[in-house]
């Protein structure tokens, strides 16, 4: 019995420091070198204090701020630990209900605007964490804050402009607006 179970023990060991210690330090140093951002939590520092990722979703419900996708996470918006989607089909009544809510709000929020609401603003992405807006979901959003900010809604356009991230390697995705980034922006306009 000893001698077999001297080798199991060792090997134990030796694959617990291997795979529980060497492997991550060795991963993590890697990561750091070549995605330096992207390994600490791309995350976004404002007067050196961070506010939040580039990469997680932020809860803005203010008017006076551009609104992100809803989020399907539980038991709030943008939970990192929940992150999901709502998993409910389009002939869900569930779905049609929390869609149609999203639209009351939009238009509660905006009642002059009569652009076509952007299904981005009504329909959660797949993770519930989505950062991003489409350029056009911007765009509807942008009389309102202009109004809420007493700012020139041609000066708020020219700040979505200027946040508007193109395709990946010009190639993959759809143009997108990093929605954070942008409340950013627009709080440090006066």
């Amino acid at each position: 019995m000893k001698t077999l179970l001297r080798p199991a023990v060792s090997l134990f060991v030796l694959l617990t420091a291997v795979t529980g210690v060497v492997y991550p330090l060795a991963v993590t140093g890697i990561a750091k070198a070549a995605f330096p951002e992207a390994a600490g939590g791309s995350l976004i520092v404002k007067d050196g204090k961070a506010v939040g990722s580039s990469l997680v979703g932020q809860n803005f419900s203010d008017p006076k701020y551009f609104w992100g996708r809803p989020s399907a996470t539980g038991p709030m918006p943008y939970n990192a630990t929940a992150s999901s989607g709502s998993n409910q089909g389009p002939l869900n009544p569930a779905l049609v209900d929390a869609v149609n809510g999203r639209i009351d709000t939009l238009k509660a929020a905006d009642p002059d605007n009569k652009l076509p609401i952007p299904a981005d603003l009504v329909n959660a992405s797949g993770s519930g964490l989505d950062p991003h807006i489409s350029p056009e979901a911007a765009v509807y959003q942008v009389v309102r804050v202009a109004g809420q900010r007493n700012l020139p809604p041609a000066d708020v356009k020219v700040l979505v402009s200027q946040y508007t991230e193109g395709r990946q390697w010009g190639v993959f995705g759809e143009p997108r607006v990093n929605v954070l980034q942008l409340n950013i922006a627009l709080d440090s306009l006066r």
